[in-house]
């Protein structure tokens, strides 16, 4: 782990939320991308004092290559694609529709376990700063990005611990503002800069969201 930047994610998060600090006081709500941008997003919640919950994209892996992203799928079930990305890879129209059907049912089922039936929160108006703990090709972010603007919030700040520039200027081409702590110039996964990326379940989402909802830092 010699590229670590941060121990883990609570570590990023801590740093990230520094980088955020205009924005304490403000009213915003800060929304975690499942499963480990939460973490992170948790820790600036907790220092902006800000609300915490979910937005939950999933994405489009490329056939045979898991860690490629093709596109996502957002909250609402609409599909995000690369075609050229796609077709340069071999992934039939066959394949990309059963993707985006499986990925549908899997954004579904994950609100369930991780929000149960509780109302989704209002975001009209508010500023919004979505979180996750690093971006490689911005399809997961993106998704989330355009989820949020369907709620017409005042402002969404995209805020990660580490992303490749390529990202990160995608992302502000229709003015989104990003806040990124690093920005390596070779970048291959996101955990190669972290010492500690274990795997983050649902469940502790889940309690991180209802530990917050409730009070109980």
């Amino acid at each position: 782990m010699g590229r670590a930047l941060f121990r883990d994610r609570t570590d990023a998060g801590r740093r990230l939320a520094r980088a955020l600090a205009e924005f304490k006081g403000a009213g915003a709500i800060v929304l975690g991308i499942p499963r480990g941008g939460v973490v992170v997003a948790a820790e600036v919640s907790d220092e902006l004092g800000a609300q915490l919950d979910v937005i939950i994209t999933r994405k489009i892996e490329a056939p045979g290559e898991p860690e490629f992203a093709l596109g996502a799928v957002t909250q609402e079930g609409e599909a995000i694609l690369d075609r050229q990305a796609a077709e340069s890879l071999g992934a039939s129209q066959d394949y990309l529709d059963e993707q985006i059907r499986r990925k549908r049912a899997e954004v579904e089922e994950r609100m369930k376990r991780i929000r149960g039936d509780r109302p989704y929160p209002e975001l009209r108006g508010r500023v919004v700063i979505v979180v996750d703990d690093g971006i490689a090709t911005g399809s997961s972010m993106g998704a989330a990005v355009m989820s949020v603007r369907k709620r017409s919030p005042k402002r969404i700040v995209v805020a990660v611990p580490v992303a490749p520039q390529d990202a990160i200027d995608s992302l502000s081409e229709d003015g989104t503002r990003v806040v990124c702590l690093e920005r390596p110039a070779d970048f291959l996964a996101i955990g190669e800069f972290y010492t500690n990326f274990v795997q983050v379940e649902d469940s502790e989402v889940a309690k991180l969201i209802e530990e917050r909802r409730n009070g109980r830092l």
